[in-house]
Order: C-alpha cells, then structure tokens, then sequence
C-alpha cells in the first residue's frame, strides 16, 4: 500500500466515517423528534356534540384513534376563512388515501351558519367532506370549545351575541385528544410544516 492510500484511509477513518455517523444520527433524532404537548398536563379536548353540514349530530367520539386538524371559521367572512379553508383542502388531498385522519371545522356564526348554510359552503369550495365535518351547534358550547379545550384565543367571553371569536390558527391534535401544534392557516410555510408534523405525529402511534 503506498503512501498515498494510507493518507486517504486515515482521512475517511479520521474525518469521513465520523462526519457520516452523525449525520445519520442527527437525521434518525429529526425523524422521531417527538411533538410538543400543549396545554397543562392532562389538558384534552372536552367533549361535544354538535351538527355537521348533512344535518347529522356528531361527536368527538368519532375521532377515536385518529389524528385530527381543526379550525374555527364562518362561511360569511371575506378575509382569512376562503385561506383557511383552501389549506383544509390541501391537508385533505396531501392524505385522502388514509383513513387515520380527520378534519374538523367550527362555525363561530353558527346563527346564521345553518347544516344547509354549511352544505352550500362545502359545494362552493369543493369540499369533499368523507371526513371532514362542518359543524354548527350551540354558539356557547362552540366558544366554550374555542377558549377553553383548543385554547386558540386568550380574552374571556361568554358565547353572547356580543361575542365573536376570529382566529387563523389551525389546530392539530393527536389520539389522545391532546393538542400538538398551533399552525396559521392562511401561511403556506405553515401550512407545510403542519403536513410534515402531521406525518411525524403519525410515528408515535
């Protein structure tokens, strides 16, 4: 062997195979990088019962072992909801082959956000609601939801009819009913982030 290749292997031995093997480890501890949990410990989302837009009552019971996106919109709002709802749409067709995953989105009008209000909306937008539910029901219990189980605004409130919750934050939320993520709908980096968060969440279960 001559000199030469004795340098070479001293080189890969030295600097190449190390450089390798913690590059491989870093990127095993990325893959398996487990999420946050949200909230004090033990928080979950309560349970509920509300309407979807075919008119049936639904509950959260439906989510049983599933991981599951949800957002708090209005089919009225000119701004950010339309954005909100196109990155539902993505997350629905980046996973429309699997059935670990769910979509849930609360009216926060639900007065005037009728099941035949919310029907009109899914045709508008092309929604394909397989497993996706709009949901409206009683304004109370949907802001009691909104503030209390997915936390997505901090001011207090009553549900009142002078009450009114806006917020572009998407909430994904694991089997256990624990939340894992905050995501601003209407950003697509986020919405990205989401998708590959929603990936890594399904490595824990």
């Amino acid at each position: 062997m001559n000199k030469r290749s004795t340098i070479g292997i001293f080189i890969i031995a030295v600097f190449v195979l190390p450089f390798s093997a913690w590059a491989l480890l870093n990127l095993y501890e990325k893959k398996f990088e487990q999420l946050p949990v949200m909230g004090e410990k033990g928080h979950r989302i309560g349970d509920f019962q509300l309407v979807n837009q075919d008119g049936k009552m639904v509950s959260n019971g439906q989510w049983q072992g599933k991981i599951v996106v949800a957002d708090f919109f209005f089919t009225h709002c000119p701004t950010i909801c339309p954005k909100m709802t196109s990155s539902m749409k993505r997350i629905n067709e980046e996973f429309r082959e699997e059935k670990w995953i769910w979509l849930s989105s609360f009216s926060v009008d639900p007065e005037r956000d009728s099941a035949e209000q919310l029907k009109r909306y899914a045709v508008r937008f092309g929604i394909a609601t397989g497993r996706w539910d709009l949901l409206t029901g009683d304004k109370k219990e949907i802001y009691r939801l909104a503030r209390n189980s997915f936390m997505i605004v901090a001011t207090d409130g009553d549900g009142g009819p002078y009450d009114f919750i806006h917020s572009e934050k998407l909430v994904l939320i694991d089997p256990q009913k624990r939340i894992r993520g905050y995501y601003d709908g209407t950003d697509d980096r986020e919405v990205k982030q989401l998708i590959n968060d929603i990936k890594k969440l399904r490595n824990e279960f």
